[in-house]
């Protein structure tokens, strides 16, 4: 069957959140606190042991009374933002209201920085008349990020786990984005950087494409060639 839409991944797919040290510089001087160099490296490097950075490395180890919002922390906004936070609270930082001002940090267009070829991608998914779909394990609305970055008139869709419900690999989740799309599972490519959470597409279906959860500098085209695999 010919493809007809693809749905993408947001976080290590189309977007690359900043590194945990720039996530916590802008936290401090937000807040006015100071950290010597070295304390602010030990800081974010514990941090991002912990996996407190949404979208950021996967923690070392999840503290078991955090297991079970941990687990399904997509699934709604409060449980998200008491995931992330609750991991950044395993880390000592100078004053409690640096973990809700992290928190608050990642949510903005500024803490995002667009993999090089999604611009050039999507464009051309649209000049072909390609449906594109958003299908992200989120706990906030990520529309503002697309619409800074000028990314939004290229997708058609916004499916976004908090908002439904559920989270991938649950099926439910890459099936409304097909139906938002008005095509069926046999017509749609995922693409993600999750083997677990966006490969549960192909249970209902899907086509799945994986690419490379890295740093920005360090993935210039990986997009590129989902261009090929639609013909």
């Amino acid at each position: 069957m010919t493809l007809k839409g693809v749905l993408f991944d947001f976080s290590g797919t189309l977007f690359r959140v900043e590194p945990t040290a720039s996530w916590l510089a802008a936290a401090l001087e937000r807040t006015g606190v100071r950290m010597s160099e070295a304390e602010a490296a030990r800081a974010a490097e514990r941090l991002e042991e912990a996996g407190a950075l949404p979208g950021g490395g996967h923690p070392l180890s999840v503290p078991p009374h955090l297991a079970t919002v941990w687990a399904e922390r997509d699934r709604s906004a409060e449980q998200h933002r008491a995931a992330y936070t609750g991991m950044a609270r395993e880390v000592p930082l100078p004053r409690p209201e640096l973990y809700d001002v992290l928190y608050e940090r990642h949510m903005e267009p500024a803490a995002w920085r667009p993999y090089a070829d999604a611009a050039g991608v999507l464009g051309e998914l649209r000049r072909r008349g390609i449906r594109t779909a958003v299908v992200s394990n989120i706990g906030w609305d990520l529309r503002p990020v697309f619409r800074t970055h000028g990314l939004d008139a290229c997708v058609d869709a916004y499916v976004l786990s908090f908002e439904h419900g559920v989270q991938k690999p649950d099926p439910r989740l890459f099936l409304a984005a097909c139906q938002a799309l008005g095509l069926t599972p046999g017509e749609v490519l995922m693409v993600g950087d999750d083997r677990r959470a966006d490969g549960g597409a192909a249970a209902l279906g899907c086509a799945v494409h994986l690419v490379d959860h890295l740093p920005v500098g360090e993935r210039p085209a990986a997009l590129r060639p989902v261009l090929g695999l639609l013909g």
